[in-house]
């Protein structure tokens, strides 16, 4: 089972030596488009030290919402504000969750990444991202996803970035807030936060799901309810923030 989930515009600063030139990225395939994204990244934005600066895994780089969740992370001034997956949950990361990025391409969750800031909807030097990123992925990337299922958590600016090919055992997710009176209301950027608790619900489990009946178990510790209709999830928190 892999996760494949969109970054966040909220970032960590700092990093390790390793900078982006001395790293391996997953996906080596994708380099040759990665590489003209960044040239054409660093003549608009001015940033030249990008290849050059500090790098940090990937899962540790974004603190969005979503990412906060991933890492079950509390309120700011609670015993838990600065939570973190632990080394064998990391671990578990590597192989599981993938992230969109619009610099990058799609990347593991623990590969090295600076610190960058991009739209994936902006033309960059004349360059349409969303014209160039598709068919490298589905070239170098997407042909060498397992059989297992892909749970989609992409927003839809990173779907259209790289669709995933319709082979692909791939579902979709929609989070909705069920209230005490049995209502269900859909949530948007509240969705977020159910989405990480999902990953980390499979990141923290005793066995590694396999399967979206694994997966409704492990949602069902985290709190939530996962339903399944086709290539539909629809997932039930009781949170609406």
């Amino acid at each position: 089972m892999l996760f494949l989930i969109p970054p966040s515009e909220t970032k960590a600063t700092g990093g390790g030596a390793i900078n982006i030139t001395q790293a391996h990225m997953t996906f080596g395939g994708l380099d040759p488009t990665r590489d003209q994204v960044i040239d054409a990244y660093i003549k608009d934005s001015g940033h030249n030290s990008i290849k050059a600066a500090p790098t940090m895994p990937a899962i540790n780089r974004y603190t969005g919402t979503l990412y906060g969740a991933i890492h079950g992370r509390g309120l700011k001034g609670t015993s838990s504000a600065n939570n973190s997956l632990t080394t064998s949950e990391l671990a578990r990361a590597r192989t599981m969750v993938l992230i969109q990025s619009a610099l990058f391409g799609v990347i593991a969750a623990t590969d090295l990444i600076p610190e960058y800031k991009i739209s994936p909807s902006k033309l960059i030097c004349g360059i349409n991202l969303k014209r160039v990123w598709p068919e490298p992925h589905n070239q170098f990337a997407w042909s060498r996803l397992a059989t297992g299922p892909v749970i989609d958590l992409r927003s839809q600016a990173y779907v259209d970035l790289a669709p995933l090919p319709a082979q692909i055992d791939a579902y979709t997710v929609t989070v909705f807030v069920e209230r005490a009176d049995g209502t269900r209301e859909q949530l948007n950027h509240f969705n977020k936060k159910a989405k990480g608790q999902l990953v980390r619900s499979a990141l923290t489990s005793a066995n590694e799901p396999n399967t979206i009946a694994d997966l409704k178990i492990c949602a069902k510790k985290a709190g939530l309810t996962l339903e399944v209709e086709g290539k539909e999830i629809t997932l039930i928190t009781n949170e609406a923030t």
